[in-house]
């Protein structure tokens, strides 16, 4: 499926998003690692950590519906894994919302 690269939120929504998700997020990660058409973030194990990714991924397909994400959560007390992936063109987007 081939979708415009177009973020739905306002300058305002997205430095908001910024300050209440974004960096927390950003924060908590462990590494990042470009990967096939996005990138790669790992996060230490906790359920704090398990309920932001997935409040962010909510938040996030519904204003870059261009994005692919893949949450890892293996057995144990492994770290968590989230790719972010999309077209050629929002790969500046992603480094710029989530970091690299």
């Amino acid at each position: 499926m081939n979708l415009p690269i177009v973020c739905t939120v306002t300058a305002a929504e997205l430095r908001e998003r910024r300050k209440t998700v974004l960096n927390g997020i950003r924060a908590r990660a462990i590494d990042a690692a470009p990967i096939t058409d996005g990138y790669a973030y790992r996060f230490a194990p906790s359920g704090e950590a398990l309920n932001q990714l997935s409040q962010l991924i909510s938040l996030e397909r519904q204003c870059c519906r261009f994005l692919t994400f893949k949450m890892v959560v293996e057995a144990g007390e492994q770290p968590f894994q989230l790719e972010v992936t999309g077209p050629p063109e929002a790969q500046p987007i992603i480094k710029d919302l989530f970091g690299e």
